[in-house]
C-alpha cells in the first residue's frame, strides 16, 4: 500500500491509540475524533454524556436555511441529532417570521461527535448548539464577518455588569423561543444577561433553563434532553426549581466568582473513551 495511503486511512486509529495509551490531554494532542470526516451509517443515536461521548448517525444541518444561517463550516462541526437540527430549523422559521435578519448557528458535534480539540469539552454527543446573538444581515456577510473576527460582538457592558445597547428585542426574542421549546434541557447564557432579564421580565416561568456560565456573552448554548430514541445517552442532572433569579445569581458577581484562574494547575485527566463510542473510530 502506498505509504501516504496508509497514513490517511490509519491515522485516526494510530492516533486513538496513543490518546489512550498515554491518556493526553485536549491542549496536549489533537482529537482523534476530528479526523473523521463523515458521520457513521444508520438512524441517530447518542451514546454518552455531553463532555463524554459520541453520535451514531448524525445528521449534517444544511449550510443555509429559512431564517438562519451556518457559519464557520471550515470546522466541520455541524453535525447533530435529528432533534437538535430539527430545533435549528424552527428557530430559523420563528425568526423569519419576525424580521429579515438571519440566527448565526455556531457549532453543533463533529460527525461522530466525541472531544474537539479545541474551544469546547462538551458538544460530543450531537445535542449541543452555538447560537450568536446579534443576527445577520445575510449569509455572505454572516460567513464573511465570522471569518474575518474571533465573535460576533458581546451583548454585554465592558464591566461585566449588564447588558450593552446591542442588546434588544430580537436577541430576547430568539433567546426566550429557544427557552420555551420542550425539547431544550437547558441554555448557557452570561451571567449579566441573565441579571438583566430576571430584572425586566415579569413572567420568570422561561428564565429558569437559562443556567449562568463564563463568556456566553455573545453567542447562547442550547442543550437539549436525551431524545426517547437514544437508550445509551446519559441525561444531565435535572435543574433545581425556580428561576434562578436569588442569592444563586448574585454569587456569579462576587469577588470569588471573579477570581482568575490559578496558573499552573495541573491539566484535568480525559474520562475513559466508551466502548461503543470506540466503536465508531
Amino acid at each position: 500500500m502506498n505509504r501516504h495511503l496508509f497514513l490517511a486511512t490509519k491515522a485516526p486509529a494510530l492516533l486513538l491509540a496513543t490518546w489512550l495509551t498515554v491518556g493526553a490531554t485536549a491542549s496536549a494532542l489533537a482529537s482523534p475524533w476530528a479526523q473523521v470526516k463523515l458521520p457513521s451509517d444508520g438512524p441517530p443515536r447518542v451514546i454518552g454524556a455531553v463532555s463524554n461521548g459520541c453520535i451514531a448517525g448524525a445528521q449534517s444541518l444544511p449550510a443555509e436555511g429559512d431564517g438562519y444561517v451556518s457559519i464557520r463550516r471550515y470546522r466541520n462541526r455541524f453535525y447533530g441529532h435529528a432533534e437538535l437540527l430539527h430545533l435549528v430549523a424552527d428557530l430559523g422559521r420563528e425568526q423569519a417570521r419576525r424580521g429579515p435578519g438571519l440566527v448565526m448557528i455556531g457549532d453543533l458535534s463533529q460527525p461522530r461527535g466525541g472531544l474537539m480539540s479545541t474551544s469546547h469539552r462538551s458538544h460530543q454527543n450531537g445535542l449541543d448548539v452555538d447560537i450568536w446573538f446579534q443576527l445577520a444581515p445575510s449569509a455572505a456577510a454572516a460567513n464573511r464577518d465570522t471569518a474575518n473576527q474571533p465573535d460576533p460582538p458581546s451583548m454585554v457592558t465592558a464591566d461585566g455588569e449588564g447588558l450593552s445597547t446591542l442588546w434588544g428585542d430580537d436577541q430576547q426574542a430568539l433567546l426566550k423561543a429557544a427557552a420555551e421549546d420542550p425539547r431544550v434541557d437547558r441554555i448557557f447564557v452570561n451571567a449579566a444577561i441573565k441579571r438583566g432579564l430576571c430584572a425586566s421580565e415579569n413572567d420568570r416561568a422561561w428564565l429558569r433553563k437559562l443556567r449562568p456560565w463564563f463568556g456566553h456573552d455573545a453567542h447562547f448554548h442550547v442543550r437539549l434532553h436525551c431524545p426517547a430514541d437514544s437508550g445509551q445517552c446519559q441525561q444531565q442532572a435535572v435543574i433545581p426549581a425556580g428561576d434562578g433569579c436569588g442569592d444563586e445569581l448574585d454569587w456569579w458577581f462576587s469577588a470569588e466568582a471573579r477570581q482568575p484562574a490559578k496558573k499552573g494547575a495541573a491539566p484535568r485527566a480525559e474520562p475513559v473513551t466508551l466502548a461503543a463510542c470506540r466503536s465508531l473510530l
